[in-house]
């Protein structure tokens, strides 16, 4: 379930095990933390809750600073239930709600609105207006108020602590497979197939769906292996970020990707595209003919790219 917001007064929960954060990308960091809270819930016999925010509470308070988000709303929610949440609670994040003190905060959605048994939260967590709530004032404060509190170290790869700005500092260098080892899955953007110029189909004679992407945030320009959602079906295919530099180029990146063996029209359908490998830069090449040439090599190296990544294609690099 979730809630956008939570006025005063009784609420839909009895008693919780609640976390609270932005979530953004739900990396291997966020995992560690909501794992702690299904655990504690099952062992208090209370209902396993994320409170989060939209907007994403730096767009309000420093909108001058572009803040690409990892994931969609629809993607947060829905990792959160993959990771054993019970229930989403959405506030409203404006200037107002920002000036709240620390301790109305705990008192206000904690205890009346979430009656918590226990609150797990990160290792640098702060709270309440200028940031003024820290762990050791969320202690005293759950001694008086009743409930308890379990704080989750960061967690690191390869002696990096994982935090979303550092996944977003790999997918603008192109480096998908570190961020897939900090997040713990393939980086994905969703978004609807619109209606292309023609080209890949026409031209290359190979068809390709151009994708409106739903995410803030795309990889680096250039080719990659992808595994392609599509309703139940998993597809894999090979896809091309860029401006199209061969055919005089456009000003904002496309998303247009290629799917093996397949025959349809996907117009209008929303596609999950999930990044597994990237293969080269993109370029501009002297001719149509040596850009489809160079496209054939991308099918056969983004299918031994899969193979490699055990991706499922069984026989892919043959």
């Amino acid at each position: 379930m979730v809630y956008y917001d939570l006025p005063p007064g009784p609420g839909p929960f009895s008693r919780t095990v609640v976390t609270i954060g932005n979530f953004d990308g739900v990396h291997l960091g966020h995992r560690a933390i909501l794992t702690r809270v299904a655990a504690r819930a099952r062992e208090l016999g209370s209902q396993p809750v994320a409170l989060t925010f939209e907007p994403h509470p730096a767009k309000v308070l420093r909108p001058e600073v572009p803040l690409p988000l990892l994931t969609t709303a629809e993607q947060k929610f829905q990792l959160l239930k993959e990771a054993g949440m019970e229930a989403v609670v959405v506030l409203p994040f404006t200037r107002e709600f920002s000036n709240l003190s620390a301790r109305d905060f705990v008192v206000q959605y904690f205890v009346e609105r979430l009656r918590a048994r226990e609150v797990v939260v990160g290792h640098d967590y702060s709270f309440g207006r200028n940031r003024e709530g820290n762990i050791e004032l969320l202690k005293e404060l759950g001694q008086t108020l009743g409930f308890t509190v379990q704080v989750v170290w960061a967690v690191e790869v390869n002696g990096a602590v994982v935090s979303s700005s550092l996944i977003r500092a790999m997918l603008r260098l192109g480096k998908v497979e570190k961020a897939a080892e900090l997040l713990g899955r393939p980086y994905s953007v969703t978004g609807v197939v619109i209606l292309g110029k023609g080209r890949g189909a026409k031209l290359l004679g190979i068809p390709t769906a151009n994708i409106q992407p739903d995410n803030d945030l795309l990889p680096a320009s250039g080719i990659y292996a992808v595994m392609v959602r599509w309703g139940e079906e998993v597809l894999p295919g090979v896809a091309n970020i860029g401006t199209c530099p061969t055919f005089d180029g456009q000003e904002s990146l496309s998303l247009e990707v290629h799917l093996f063996d397949f025959a349809g029209n996907l117009y209008g359908e929303r596609l999950g595209v999930e990044f597994v490998a990237r293969l080269r830069e993109e370029r501009r090449f002297p001719s149509v003919e040596a850009l489809a040439a160079q496209i054939r090599a991308d099918i056969s190296a983004a299918k031994e790219a899969l193979a490699l990544s055990g991706k499922g294609l069984k026989d892919a690099a043959s």
